[in-house]
């Protein structure tokens, strides 16, 4: 499922170089040279550049690139440098969810238009028979990854098995397409036509779509698994089709358009077409996954509001669902099938965003190697000079393709980007603002005590992320003149690593008969449960209580300031995506008939 993206760009990778949006005339050193550029992308790019050196990275086994911006924050001292970094990984993130958007919709789509080379009557029911399927893989998210993988795995290794078989009988009919594993023939192809070659490079990156979703899907399946099945069974799969359809193109020039299909014996093109199109439903699922995970990471980060997560497996770690970002996903694929119509056009907005988060994920690994791994400048520069002319090479040559539709993944990158970092920005602005009125902790005691103060019988856990005396407490004993008999502040922390180990997760900071002060530290891939630190710390305070505990927090409600002209403000937008965040309660899974809500208007 992990290589499902990869797996299925055969369909249409090749094809795109010879007849996409810069079409190139077919010669004998063209197919040759376009063949090499493949062979040699996909083992620099997927086996050097993701499987071997990226896939180390992994953030207490979570991959992603928001994981790998945290790494890398985690290894810099300087402020500002870790600022870039984040932003870094904020852009890559973005540029992944503009790929988990184009994704399903050329993947399927290019698939399904294979009944127009095996069944020409149903051309006109191409488009129809994709929106059905994708709008099924949307609706099935809701049972899992695990669930999911079990039916997809065997169907996704029948692909592999039959794509190496389609292309190992072609080049037993040519025999000298083998010769395009040598780089001279690539090189060739560069230096002869630069312009021609330049061009093709736009499309010769199709063929490592995914692999940004592999290391993303890390923490769903495990290192160790990814890269047995990316050397044993994708890898040989994948080399003998591109060279089967290169052999086939060598044969019969005009079979460029559409040489995946074409590789097809005539009987057994219908039956490829349904393969095709299940395969490259699997292909969809590894990248909406991942874009599922990324967004738990971002939660956690502060980089989006509070969604509703449900994590899909009691077992794995990692397996995640939301809801919101699938229904949007679902639209925002429809639309772009509707709107761009074939395959073709769609693999032209494809490369932009894939190549982007390349370029991002080359700069955030050599921190990584550098200041983590303590590798010599030696080692990591020539490395990472390599693979940037590469990743650059491909971002350049795909920024061509911009009239093409390659203006749609910059402008969702764009959109997405600036709702990550308004979240963020608003949120500290928020926090700051909340943090000028507040109280220190140590004079918690002393509140407590106040004379004029009615004790109120039981005990409340005030959840709050600040260090000072929480918002809703002050609120409750400054408006009704009311405290509670036990007060728990549970201080809630995010880790920048995905998990905190059991014997970290609570510290006591404070504590005497009538308050405890503690602090709770969850990973930005775990659900936060405050319920079971309150469980954990019953065990030490005997005045708590778990089962009669009251929980209760502070929901500032955000009032933008009055602009002297009536101006659409960031401040708006983060106003706008605090009112629709999911309620505190049910993302941290309060128990409902002991919670406490306490709110106020803050003007930024």
């Amino acid at each position: 499922m992990v290589f499902g993206d990869i797996g299925t760009s055969p369909l249409y990778a090749f094809s795109e170089i010879f007849s996409g949006a810069h079409e190139l005339p077919v010669t004998d050193a063209r197919v040759l040279g376009a063949l090499s550029l493949v062979f040699w992308t996909l083992t620099l790019i997927v086996a050097v550049k993701y499987v071997l050196i990226v896939m180390r990275a992994d953030n207490d086994g979570e991959g992603g690139i928001m994981a790998l911006a945290s790494l890398a924050t985690s290894v810099v001292t300087r402020h500002r440098a870790a600022t870039t970094i984040m932003v870094f990984g904020v852009l890559g993130a973005a540029l992944f969810y503009g790929d988990g958007i184009i994704t399903p919709a050329v993947s399927v789509l290019s698939a399904v238009e294979g009944l127009e080379v095996a069944a020409p009557a149903l051309s006109p029911y191409v488009i129809p028979i994709a929106l059905v399927l994708l709008i099924g893989l949307f609706v099935g998210q809701r049972y899992g990854t695990g669930r999911v993988g079990v039916l997809f795995g065997p169907i996704m290794l029948v692909w592999f098995v039959v794509i190496g078989a389609l292309g190992l009988a072609s080049v037993a009919q040519t025999p000298s397409v083998l010769a395009s594993v040598s780089p001279s023939y690539a090189i060739a192809f560069l230096a002869g036509d630069p312009l021609a070659g330049f061009l093709a490079l736009g499309s010769v990156v199709l063929c490592v779509t995914g692999a940004e979703a592999l290391y993303a899907d890390m923490g769903q399946f495990g290192r160790r698994p990814i890269r047995l099945s990316w050397f044993l069974v994708a890898t040989p799969a994948l080399y003998l089709n591109y060279l089967g359809q290169g052999a086939l193109v060598l044969r019969d020039p005009g079979s460029a358009a559409d040489s995946f299909y074409l590789l097809v014996p005539t009987a057994l093109q219908l039956p490829m077409v349904i393969l095709a199109t299940v395969a490259t439903v699997i292909a969809s699922q590894a990248v909406i996954s991942g874009a599922f995970s990324m967004t738990a990471q971002a939660i956690q980060l502060g980089y989006l509001p509070r969604l509703t997560l449900r994590h899909t497996s009691a077992t794995e770690r990692g397996q995640v669902y939301v809801p919101f970002v699938n229904w949007l996903l679902m639209v925002a694929v429809i639309g772009l099938v509707i709107g761009f119509k074939d395959s073709s056009n769609l693999a032209s907005a494809y490369g932009i965003a894939v190549t982007g988060t390349f370029v991002i994920t080359t700069c955030l690994i050599t921190v990584v190697a550098r200041h983590r791994w303590k590798l010599s400048w030696w080692i990591v520069g020539p490395v990472a000079a390599l693979f940037l002319v590469i990743d650059v090479s491909f971002f350049m040559a795909n920024l061509t393709k911009f009239d093409h539709g390659g203006w749609f993944p910059i402008v969702a990158a764009a959109v997405i980007f600036s709702l990550l970092t308004i979240w963020r920005w608003g949120s500290q602005r928020l926090r700051r603002k909340i943090d000028e009125s507040a109280l220190p902790i140590s004079e918690l005691p002393r509140l407590l005590r106040e004379p004029g103060l009615t004790v109120v019988a039981g005990t409340v856990a005030y959840l709050t992320p600040d260090d000072g005396i929480p918002a809703a407490l002050v609120q409750r004993a400054r408006l009704l003149k009311a405290v509670d008999e036990h007060v728990v502040v549970l201080r809630q922390e995010i880790s920048d690593t995905p998990r905190v180990a059991g014997d970290q997760r609570v510290q006591i900071e404070y504590s005497d008969d009538r308050c405890l002060v503690a602090r709770v530290r969850f990973g930005f891939m775990e659900a936060a449960d405050p319920t079971q630190a309150i469980r954990e710390l019953s065990g030490l305070w005997p005045a708590l209580d778990p089962n009669t505990c009251l929980y209760c927090f502070f929901s500032p409600i955000v009032e933008p300031a009055r602009a002297p002209l009536p101006v659409f403000t960031a401040i708006e937008v983060y106003a706008f995506m605090q009112r629709n965040a999911t309620d505190p309660q049910r993302y941290l899974g309060l128990p409902p008939h002991r919670v406490i809500e306490v709110r106020r208007l803050v003007e930024l």
